[in-house]
């Protein structure tokens, strides 16, 4: 009776024919990918297809680098790797290492190469990007003379502002000498003091757009002084030009519209603040008005001139009543010296010698009220109402009255 062996002796041996087979443990097959199936582990799991067969194939975590793409279904792809048996199901299958695009996929892999390596350069960094000025008033354009790009550039910068200079370097921009021709226009421009320089051509294939792809564009952009704008193809279109360029356009026409100002808008805005500038001003003015307005009430008020008139007329006023009072004064005084009068009148010396009275006074001028006052030979005066008298004392003779 022949040997009987398991299922998994059977697959083990098979894995290790496999694994003997030199050709098999590094082959390189081409074909369509079909069922493409990216798994959360990160492992990807397809099938490459030709017109007659099949076979499975993985890409594990680990080798993802060597895909420098985004695989999907239909892809025409060279995979190198090596044909194992998975024990477990008994199932052989490629196992990936490296997957590249064929035909057109290789140059897209020289791209991604490419781009990895001016990344990892610096060429890329935001760090280096010049601005792009606000009012561009002589601007380059390297492209071709007779494509769409420049018509499409004119226009859209005539119209948003027709005084922009506009100088064009008519550049080969596909097939032999493109790279050389974009490069020399590039360092042309940049000899002429312009404000700025967009460099691009209408859209095609990777081939048709490959000279902006060139590691010498690339470096001549980078080390350009006057600021860049690329504007390569359509808006899906993505080129090295682009990543190095300071600013990226989608399109020739989206180009023209950020390079130039809309000079328009400009003049809008300047008339909303003209009219800004107005309204504040004649605020200003209305507010200094009142308050010039308040200021000379103030100095009406206090005006020096006012204050003497009215001064004075607080003056006038001040001596019409002390006038008034002093009227009163007096005639109140007037009035009671009056009565002092009525009631001295009949003590008055003067009075009495007018009612045939007389009034006698010694040589010293003191009045002689009693008889003790003189002796005979004393010479006296006798006042009478209308004179003095002179007279001599012959006798004295005291009466009751010194008693």
């Amino acid at each position: 009776m022949s040997s009987i062996y398991s299922v998994g002796q059977v697959n083990t041996y098979i894995k290790r024919m496999f694994q003997q087979d030199f050709m098999l443990n590094r082959i390189y097959v081409r074909g369509e990918v079909s069922n493409l199936k990216y798994h959360p582990s990160g492992h990807i799991y397809f099938s490459l297809k030709d017109d007659t067969s099949a076979i499975s194939c993985v890409m594990f975590a680990g080798s993802r680098r060597g895909l420098a793409f985004q695989m999907k279904d239909g892809d025409k792809v060279v995979v190198g790797g090596s044909v194992n048996v998975y024990e477990k199901s008994g199932h052989y299958q490629l196992y990936a290492k490296k997957i590249r695009l064929e035909g057109a996929g290789i140059l897209y892999e020289r791209f991604l190469a490419l781009k990895q390596e001016l990344e990892e350069m610096g060429m890329f960094a935001p760090e280096y990007k010049q601005p792009i000025p606000a009012y561009v008033r002589k601007m380059g354009v390297v492209t071709a003379s007779t494509g769409a790009a420049i018509q499409d550039i004119r226009n859209i910068s005539y119209r948003r502002n027709p005084y922009i200079q506009i100088i064009l370097y008519p550049a080969l921009v596909q097939g032999e000498g493109a790279k050389e021709s974009i490069i020399r226009g590039i360092e042309t421009l940049d000899q002429m003091n312009l404000d700025v320089i967009i460099v691009g051509r209408g859209g095609g294939s990777i081939e048709d757009l490959w000279a902006f792809n060139e590691e010498s564009v690339a470096r001549a952009v980078f080390n350009c002084s006057t600021p860049v704008v690329s504007a390569v193809g359509h808006e899906t279109d993505t080129t090295i030009t682009d990543f190095v360029a300071d600013l990226r356009a989608p399109t020739p026409s989206a180009a023209a519209e950020l390079a130039v100002t809309d000079i328009r808008s400009i003049l809008n805005q300047m008339e909303e603040y003209q009219k800004q500038f107005r309204y504040t001003m004649q605020n200003k003015v209305m507010l200094y008005r009142r308050r010039l307005e308040g200021y000379e009430t103030r100095w009406n008020y206090l005006n020096p001139k006012n204050q003497i008139l009215e001064k004075r007329q607080q003056l006038i006023e001040m001596e019409e009543r002390l006038q008034y009072r002093m009227e009163r004064v007096l005639t109140g005084e007037k009035h009671r010296l009056s009565l002092y009068v009525q009631q001295f009148k009949g003590l008055s010396p003067l009075d009495k010698l007018n009612h045939g009275f007389s009034y006698v006074e010694d040589e010293t001028g003191h009045a002689v009220t009693r008889t003790s006052q003189v002796y005979p030979g004393k010479h006296v005066k006798i006042h009478v109402s209308d004179g003095e008298l002179g007279a001599e004392i012959k006798t004295v003779v005291p009466g009751k009255r010194d008693l």
